[in-house]
């Protein structure tokens, strides 16, 4: 019943509550990017697949400006990440305007998080259970190790909370991240990489 039911009022109450209250940290942080960006814009959307393989634009402060060389080619992503950008990445800042994707209703609180559109096709029938609930902006692999473990074992602790969905797990992995984000645990990294390498079907 919670599934079905409970869980999607509890992400609409609760990602709500906490929009209207962080508003305006939101809106100074946005003006701190605006000029951080060098016109580069303040949010970064890209498309990932929700519930059921369903894609969706997932919503993140942008953290890096559009700088390019000569050549008009990208700058790697190292020399283009601002100060503040390091600083809401370590922080996990950067993902607090995906509670707008949860008001939506594109993504829940708790889930296993939206991975690139690319993946899809390289999952197995198992690892693709993952999408059988709507993906989170934290999840049980994020509060087990999240980027410091592998792609295999990632998606089985996803499979596992799609198995194990309840209202006190939910409760246990929002405490969990809070614990991660105030030590600072296991939240450098990017979601679309483990170790800094791309699943290929294969890790």
């Amino acid at each position: 019943m919670y599934k079905l039911f409970g869980k999607r009022f509890i992400d609409f109450a609760l990602s709500l509550s906490a929009f209207i209250v962080l508003s305006p940290f939101l809106f100074i942080v946005a003006i701190c990017l605006k000029v951080a960006n060098k016109g580069a814009g303040v949010f970064f959307l890209q498309e990932r697949p929700g519930y059921k393989g369903k894609i969706f634009r997932v919503i993140k402060f942008k953290t890096m400006t559009d700088e390019c060389d000569e050549e008009g080619n990208l700058l790697p992503n190292e020399q283009r990440i601002t100060k503040i950008g390091q600083l809401l990445r370590a922080t996990s800042i950067d993902e607090l305007p995906q509670l707008v994707n949860v008001i939506k209703g594109d993504m829940s609180l708790i889930g296993p998080r939206p991975l690139p559109v690319r993946y899809l096709e390289l999952y197995s029938k198992e690892q693709a259970r993952r999408h059988d609930v709507k993906p989170g902006i934290s999840g049980w692999a994020q509060v087990n190790g999240r980027n410091t473990i592998s792609w295999n074992k990632k998606f089985c602790l996803d499979v596992w909370y799609v198995d194990s969905v309840s209202f006190l797990l939910d409760c246990k992995i929002i405490y969990m991240t809070i614990i991660s984000i105030i030590c600072r645990k296991d939240i450098n990294a990017s979601d679309s990489s483990v170790g800094g390498t791309s699943f290929n079907g294969n890790n």
